[in-house]
């Protein structure tokens, strides 16, 4: 049985939240109003309402970083992931942590990029180029 993720956040507003989201990230916009919007964010629904976003801290010790916590993001395929990052860049993304490669030579060997929305959310995408390595001990 596949599954599908959702989460609702806060944002400060919506067409800034509709720009970064459709045309930085390059999700599909789906329904919405005058309040909230919904986004395919890499296959999972993420939706939006107008509101404070959550308080976040440095406080997530991985790796060599301190990264914000509370922090939402995606797994994708190491090609895509490669992909992403190069759009970003292009696109004049500011990363809070660059893209980086994690855990060399180790189970989980992942890259990693962190970033932040218009409205301060913390982004995490991570890459693999094994697939299974996702859940590597």
């Amino acid at each position: 049985m596949k599954s599908l993720f959702h989460l609702a956040i806060h944002v400060t507003d919506l067409d800034e939240t509709r720009a970064f989201y459709g045309d930085v990230l390059g999700c599909a916009e789906g329904r919405s109003t005058d309040t909230w919007v919904d986004f395919d964010f890499f296959g999972h629904q993420l939706s939006f309402h107008l509101g404070k976003p959550f308080e976040t801290t440095r406080t997530g010790k991985v790796g060599d970083h301190m990264v914000m916590m509370p922090h939402m993001g995606a797994v994708l395929r190491l090609d895509d992931w490669l992909a992403l990052a190069e759009r970003l860049a292009e696109k004049g993304v500011t990363f809070d942590i660059p893209p980086v490669v994690r855990f060399e030579g180790e189970p989980g060997e992942q890259r990693t990029m962190f970033f932040f929305d218009p409205s301060g959310n913390p982004i995490e995408i991570k890459g693999f180029r094994d697939w299974d390595g996702l859940f590597a001990k």
